[in-house]
């Protein structure tokens, strides 16, 4: 595709007015919780990395200031301010109307990752305050608004005003003859949860799209901490694969696709790296333009179709599985391709013409890309394999090897699972279930050993909470396939206690409890269990963790008494704090009783309930996945076989833990 350098006013199309995003959030940016927060940052970066996709930037910076605003800032063309033919600034148009940008018109645009043109819109109008601030011929401007309504009209000012606007962190802009800066602040009326950015998510979402575009520099600053990351690759969607594999070994080695496919109105370039594992897992990540399609779309259908269909031809062809029994699905289902198997997939096409399924861009929806992929997919595979014998012979060899694990999976579990969820037959000896039938209103402690699960059993409500205690350390599920996993003890009975089955039986909608919480002892080894049973959780019935239905619960570390002050606290700080606060109050040497619970079986039933299991003071963090690519990585390096990729993990991050947030 040719590049366009003509970037004016009349690429500005104007479709409609910013009220709707303050009353309907949701609908612009999924949601006004912690994802949602940080979408409004991936809004504005990403207009920054589509000059650079069009070859107009080479440099972009963003920094988390001291005050809790985002600025970012760029050298590309800058957005024109000149008046556009509805009698306004295209600037002050950009930024206040709905589906207004260069993004709608194929000249301005080959590749963005903007589809809609609500982008800085829809930023601006749930921010408290935004700046923008744009360089063009060496000459600056600027407008200023509040939840998306400008200040005053764009104007001009000169070079000593503009670092007025210009934090330190993006002086770049004074010595470039065109860019953009645009600084927000969230509203903390729509985003009442929480409007504090995480440098860490930032940092990783940052990271994943420099891969995207090589030769793109880009800085990030957290000022205050002082924390800094640059970025700059030039291999591409080859480094993002072999840094997701980095604690992983490669069975072969990167099997690189690239093609562009024509429709009848554009073209579609597509760029494919996959390659086996010794795991058990599947990465598979995708994006459309810069955007990651964590929910995936047509093109993954198309890859996982031209994967399923060339494999399974190329082991028959070569006599490595029966052609009656691959008829059959004895030998593969696309199930045992996923196993170990770690791909990118990415297109690239005209933004105008991309669809997602909404604004927030997580599924692809373009019915043509499927074939585009399939086709490139297929064709360039099978060449590969026909050229790499030993590593087709290596991955068919992989994918057997699921199949056989699946096969005696599918038995175990009908013999086991199958028996306890559809026959309806008794729950687990040792499950103290609820008498609430509403999965709605019952939750289910999986609680650490036979002494505290006694306690809890006698300290819970009885109407909607159900007990299981675990008799110590589950099987670690990393290392473990899923006919091994069902044939466990500990964890058949929570699999049937659960009621959603597992595997290609897991259904979330059978689920008994909606809330599944983890309850283990405030040591190492109770931390230890918490990690299998997450891993369980993560690996196996990823759902639930999803759809927020998993959580740990929070026992307190030590006892505090003081005469008749009692106190129960739940870290070291909190316990140094207290006690300090009584020395002072009372002099430093009156006599402070501390209590240090080394389990929960040190507990009576009514201090359990009391502290860890009574919804009215008890506390339960709730697990989520901000970072699907990233989790995998972690799970891999903690539980996997590789001892010094853990080591190293655990020596260095030992110290930052509680920074990195």
């Amino acid at each position: 595709m040719a590049k366009n350098n003509t970037y004016t006013a009349e690429d500005i199309t104007v479709l409609e007015g910013l009220e709707p995003v303050r009353k309907r959030p949701g609908m612009y940016i999924g949601s006004t919780d912690d994802r949602g927060l940080h979408h409004l940052v991936t809004e504005i970066f990403d207009n920054s990395l589509d000059e650079a996709i069009g070859g107009h930037a080479k440099h972009i910076y963003l920094s988390l200031n001291q005050n809790g605003s985002v600025t970012v800032s760029d050298d590309g063309r800058g957005i024109p301010v000149d008046m556009h033919p509805s009698g306004v600034s295209a600037l002050e148009i950009a930024m206040t109307k709905l589906h207004a940008g260069g993004k709608f018109k194929k000249t301005a645009y080959q590749a963005s990752g903007g589809l809609h043109g609500v982008g800085a819109s829809a930023v601006n109008a749930l921010s408290n305050n935004m700046t923008v601030v744009v360089t063009r011929g060496s000459k600056y401007y600027v407008q200023s608004y509040k939840r998306g309504n400008p200040d005053f009209k764009v104007k001009q000012i000169n070079s000593k005003t503009v670092k007025t606007y210009i934090p330190d962190f993006h002086k770049h802009l004074l010595k470039t003859k065109s860019g953009n800066l645009t600084t927000f602040s969230p509203d903390p009326t729509i985003f009442k949860t929480n409007t504090k950015f995480s440098f860490k998510r930032i940092k990783n979402q940052l990271r994943e799209r420099a891969y995207l575009v090589a030769g793109v520099y880009i800085h990030l600053l957290q000022e205050k901490t002082g924390r800094k990351s640059n970025f700059y690759f030039e291999s591409g969607i080859k480094s993002l694969l072999s840094h997701h594999n980095k604690s992983k070994k490669p069975l072969h080695e990167i099997i690189h696709i690239k093609g562009n496919a024509e429709t009848p109105d554009y073209p579609i370039g597509i760029e494919v790296v996959m390659q086996y594992t010794d795991t058990y897992q599947e990465a598979l990540i995708s994006f459309a333009n810069t955007i990651n399609t964590y929910d995936g779309g047509t093109h993954l259908t198309g890859f996982r179709m031209a994967l399923t269909r060339i494999i399974k031809d190329y082991a028959i062809k070569n006599n490595l599985i029966d052609e009656k029994s691959s008829k059959k699905l004895d030998n593969f289902t696309s199930d045992d391709m996923k196993e170990g198997l770690t791909a990118v997939v990415w297109i690239k096409m005209t933004s105008s013409e991309i669809q997602f399924e909404s604004q927030t861009k997580t599924k692809l929806n373009n019915p043509e890309v499927q074939s585009a992929v399939y086709q490139t997919v297929r064709d360039q595979l099978e060449e590969y394999l026909e050229e790499h014998p030993n590593a087709g012979k290596i991955i068919v060899a992989k994918i057997l090897l699921a199949a056989k694990a699946r096969l005696a999976a599918k038995a175990a579990r009908e013999a086991v699972v199958r028996k306890g969820i559809l026959d309806g037959l008794t729950l687990p000896g040792k499950l103290a279930d609820c008498q609430s039938k509403d999965p709605k209103l019952s939750e289910i402690y999986i609680v650490e050993g036979d002494s505290a699960g006694g306690s809890a059993k006698q300290g819970r409500d009885r109407v909607t909470q159900a007990i299981l205690p675990l008799g110590g350390k589950i099987l670690n599920t990393e290392r473990a396939r899923l006919d091994k996993i069902v044939e466990f003890t500990e964890l058949k009975d929570l699999i049937v206690a659960l009621g959603i089955g597992i595997g290609e039986t897991l259904n979330l909608e059978n689920l008994r409890y909606h809330r599944v919480i983890i309850m283990c002892d405030a040591d190492i080894d109770g931390h230890h269990i918490e990690t299998l049973l997450l891993t369980f959780f993560f690996r196996h019935m990823r759902e639930m963790v999803e759809k927020g239905h998993v959580y740990l619960a929070m026992p307190p570390l030590y006892k505090i008494t003081h005469g008749k002050f009692e106190k129960y606290v739940y870290t070291e700080e909190d316990k140094d704090k207290t006690v300090n606060t009584l020395k002072e109050k009372h002099g430093s040497d009156t006599k402070i009783g501390l209590q240090r619970y080394k389990g929960l079986g040190e507990m009576n039933p009514e201090q359990l309930w009391n502290t860890t299991m009574d919804p009215k003071t008890r506390t339960l963090k709730q697990i989520t996945i901000e970072d699907l690519a990233k989790t995998d990585e972690i799970f891999n390096i903690l539980m996997g076989a590789d001892v010094p990729p853990r080591k190293k993990f655990i020596q260095s991050h030992a110290q930052i833990a509680e920074l990195d947030v």
